[in-house]
């Protein structure tokens, strides 16, 4: 078994056996499906050159890939959303992400990797990225007069999960981010990491203890209606085990990457594993992007053969996809907490500059 499978195949199992012997009465009649790109353009120590040709080629061919692609079930484009690293801000890297979040096909959300952090260290740097992004490119939202953004975690180290408090040391992380405006945590699943949750394929709530590192292990999922039940929300990806091809089994975290590309057979098990509320489907991929390796695959067909697979498997369920950003998965998913209809509560503004061939 994969390394660190003492946290997570008890849960796995449980879940597994769940949906077999006590299945949805509910069909899957919505799949929404997001790609949360790890983008890091210094990546392997590059310098300012290297990032700006990575940056650069995502700006030339994203596009032309979105294009291709076509719109989902809503007539709306996909939209890659990059995790971009606070430690490695540089004005002229962030303003083509930036341009093509206000195309429509993209969106930008808050990336971070640091270690045995402070407190106050963690809020400064965080807030004056946050605000960075704000004021220096117009990205981001803001709710009730407060800026939210998404979160991933670098290293996978979220409140502090790894041991000797590497890759971050602060036990209150999650009331942090929460304070600091973050409105959804999409770092999970981690694999074969310590720091993998215990409560896997499920949309759920964690409630910090910060005194205590790992807060998210546990938590209560979202239900149709509840509401609002902790301090932050989480947003895993698919989390499971692949067989077909190996005598032992594989693990399934819901990657893109060049070693990994995605098939038929790995589309329906995201399907499978993938967190569900009620009639709603929530397929939520990653990728690091940046990196040339993945990046050449990527951008040179990997993205559209993604969505295309993606569209095929909501269709064979009779289900309608979404395309959508982070920020639009989780707005979807406060509707459905909230027992509203996500789909009306996510009517976009109309898309001007992109068209789709006849």
């Amino acid at each position: 078994m994969p390394r660190h499978a003492e946290i997570w195949l008890l849960p796995y199992l449980a879940d597994r056996i769940r949906t077999r012997f006590s299945p949805s009465e509910e069909k899957i009649g919505h799949v929404w499906f997001c790609i949360a790109d790890h983008f890091e353009p210094f990546i392997a120590r590059s310098g300012l050159s290297v990032a700006r040709q990575r940056v650069n080629g995502w700006r030339k061919r994203w596009p032309e890939i979105a294009v291709q692609i076509g719109p989902d079930s809503f007539d709306a484009p996909p939209r890659h959303t990059f995790f971009y690293p606070a430690e490695q801000y540089h004005p002229e890297l962030l303003d083509p992400l930036a341009e093509m979040t206000r195309e429509g096909i993209g969106d930008v959300a808050v990336h971070l990797h640091h270690d045995r952090d402070t407190r106050e260290n963690f809020i400064q740097h965080v807030a004056q990225f946050r605000d960075r992004l704000v004021s220096e490119h117009g990205l981001l939202r803001s709710v009730q007069g407060k800026t939210r953004f998404g979160f991933i975690h670098g290293n996978w180290a979220l409140d502090n999960s790894l041991s000797g408090g590497r890759w971050c040391g602060l036990n209150d992380e999650v009331t942090l981010l929460r304070d600091l405006g973050c409105y959804a945590d999409f770092t999970m699943p981690s694999g074969a990491s310590p720091a993998q949750a215990r409560t896997i394929n499920t949309i759920y709530w964690c409630n910090d203890d910060p005194e205590k590192p790992k807060s998210y292990d546990r938590g209560i999922p979202v239900r149709q209606g509840a509401g609002i039940a902790g301090d932050l929300l989480m947003i895993p990806g698919p989390f499971g085990l692949r067989w077909k091809g190996r005598l032992l089994p594989r693990m399934e975290t819901g990657e893109l990457a060049a070693h990994d590309p995605p098939t038929a057979y790995r589309v329906r098990r995201w399907f499978e594993l993938a967190p569900r509320i009620g009639g709603h489907l929530f397929v939520k991929l990653y990728s690091h992007g940046a990196l040339e390796s993945n990046s050449e695959k990527l951008l040179g067909g990997m993205l559209y053969e993604t969505y295309c697979l993606m569209r095929e498997g909501a269709q064979q369920c009779g289900a309608q996809i979404h395309f959508v950003s982070a920020w639009e998965m989780f707005q979807a998913v406060i509707a459905i907490s909230e027992g509203n209809d996500p789909a009306a509560a996510l009517a976009r503004a109309p898309i001007t500059a992109i068209s789709y061939a006849e």
